[in-house]
């Protein structure tokens, strides 16, 4: 079992930066892919970006040069800093934990990850 704690959310104006963090518990050793997903009000929970364990990132489009991904080198902390926020990046969002080891090069969606936290809200205002 593998456990999720997000922080770090809060509201910032358009333009502003966040610094997400996730802590990660339980058995950290058989995770290979930790990401972020978010999910705004009356839409689907949509992919973010994630790591798979060597460092190889995979990003979506919408936030490609402006959010950036990390995880310590014990597993223990997935982080996203999110820079020039948008109001449209206003969701809830979600750490998520994998042990399968997914193509870099795949479309991630919610199925694919198996051990989610309970999210952190992020609000930006125009």
């Amino acid at each position: 079992q593998v456990q999720l704690q997000e922080s770090g959310g809060g509201s910032v104006q358009s333009g502003g930066s966040l610094r997400l963090s996730c802590a990660v518990s339980g058995y950290t050793s058989s995770t290979v892919w930790m990401g972020w997903f978010r999910q705004a009000p009356g839409k689907e929970r949509e992919w973010v970006a994630g790591i798979r364990e060597e460092g190889i990132t995979n990003y979506a489009n919408s936030v490609k040069g402006r959010f950036t991904i990390s995880q310590d080198n014990a597993k223990a902390t997935l982080s996203l800093q999110m820079n020039s926020l948008k109001p449209e990046d206003t969701a809830m969002y979600y750490c998520a934990a994998d042990w399968h080891w997914w193509s870099a090069a795949r479309t991630f969606r919610t199925g694919d990850f198996e051990y989610w936290g309970q999210g952190t809200q992020v609000t930006v205002s125009s």
